[in-house]
């Protein structure tokens, strides 16, 4: 499936989901190196160059599948997080291939303010209009209660245990329009 060059503009309430642009670089450093964030990601905090590669990873995705990951932004400007949908090819116990897998990671400043929530609604929105895929599904380390908590009000129900290399993980099922 050729793709969108660009992810497009999504708007909630409170939210701007737009493309990752260069000038979002110092704000995806200080979230990728905060520790609280990767805790449940991976663990270990990202370098700069790293999150340069992710940054430059989402237009990737965008152009090659027609879908992928936004930056995150208050409708006030600052910088919230990324979430989106994509297909990552993991190494995962869980055959998930083919499955747009989709995800959420905000700044600490940001979290309990209900944003993951109200900017996922409206990426499995988007999603459920226009992909074709049958069901989605979410990847979350089981310690992670808080995004456990987003995926249920999201509508992912099943759950499978998984690892995803050494790493146990939590697989959960959403169908399309859930």
């Amino acid at each position: 499936m050729a793709g969108s060059p660009t992810a497009p503009r999504l708007e909630t309430e409170r939210l701007l989901l737009r493309e990752t642009r260069a000038e979002d670089f110092d704000d995806c450093v200080r979230l990728w190196a905060d520790e609280s964030v990767v805790r449940h990601i991976g663990g270990t905090p990202s370098t700069p160059t790293d999150s340069w590669a992710r940054m430059l990873r989402f237009p990737g995705l965008w152009a090659l599948l027609g879908y992928g990951y936004w930056s995150l932004v208050t409708k006030g400007g600052d910088f919230v997080g990324q979430v989106g949908v994509a297909d990552f090819k993991r190494n995962l116990s869980v055959d998930i291939a083919g499955v747009p897998e989709t995800g959420w990671v905000l700044s600490p400043d940001h979290h309990g303010k209900g944003y993951a929530t109200e900017a996922m609604r409206a990426v499995l929105a988007w999603m459920d209009t226009h992909l074709e895929a049958p069901r989605s599904c979410c990847l979350i380390a089981p310690e992670n209660g808080p995004s456990i908590r987003v995926a249920d009000k999201l509508g992912y129900g099943h759950r499978e245990m998984a690892k995803l290399g050494e790493a146990n993980t939590v697989v959960m099922w959403r169908p399309r329009g859930g």
